[in-house]
């Protein structure tokens, strides 16, 4: 079963990966700020950015045995969160219809209601599976791509199609790890 107790990672807190998810955090709302504004050159770098650092605090964490409780709640908050700001951004823009901000969010409430049910067992957070990471790297990917879409010319037709192409992979694979995540929860109900 993929249930994280928390007993076999570290309680540090100050480690080098946990530094990267702070700061890819606090990018989260100076990339607010710049697709709001309209620099999207700027918004663009900080995505780029944040997507490196989602790659390195994780191979970071695993090579220098700095794996913690607070890393594993920090790296899948970051995630959500640049998700949630870049939809709300790009919906805001236009750039993305109003049913892709839905799909996405109606995922994660789904998912939050999880929560009081794994508490009540005793259990922690559902590990992530290979999907769920492979739904996320899409959707990272994805929304950068919209928002480059925006340039005229056949760089923003390229990056359209190959865009929405990741937006309905990651939007699809998202789904398809949420409902494995439920069946993980039932799993466990039925198991206590």
């Amino acid at each position: 079963m993929c249930v994280s107790t928390g007993a076999e990672m570290s309680s540090r807190v100050l480690t080098v990966p946990n530094v990267i998810s702070l700061v890819r955090l606090a990018l989260v709302p100076v990339f607010a700020w710049l697709i709001v504004v309209g620099a999207d050159g700027w918004a663009l770098l900080v995505l780029a950015v944040s997507g490196v650092s989602d790659w390195l605090d994780g191979v970071l964490a695993r090579r220098l045995n700095q794996v913690t409780r607070l890393g594993q709640m920090l790296d899948p908050l970051a995630d959500r969160l640049f998700i949630f700001v870049t939809l709300i951004g790009l919906a805001w823009r236009e750039v993305v219809p109003l049913w892709l901000v839905v799909a996405i969010v109606a995922r994660d409430v789904l998912l939050a209601l999880t929560v009081p049910v794994l508490a009540r067992l005793g259990y922690g957070t559902l590990n992530v599976s290979m999907v769920g990471k492979v739904a996320t790297f899409a959707l990272l990917y994805a929304f950068p791509l919209l928002l480059l879409a925006e340039v005229p010319g056949w760089l923003g037709a390229v990056a359209h199609v190959v865009g929405w192409a990741f937006t309905w992979w990651g939007v699809g694979l998202y789904w398809l790890a949420g409902l494995q995540y439920v069946a993980q929860v039932r799993r466990l109900v039925a198991g206590s």
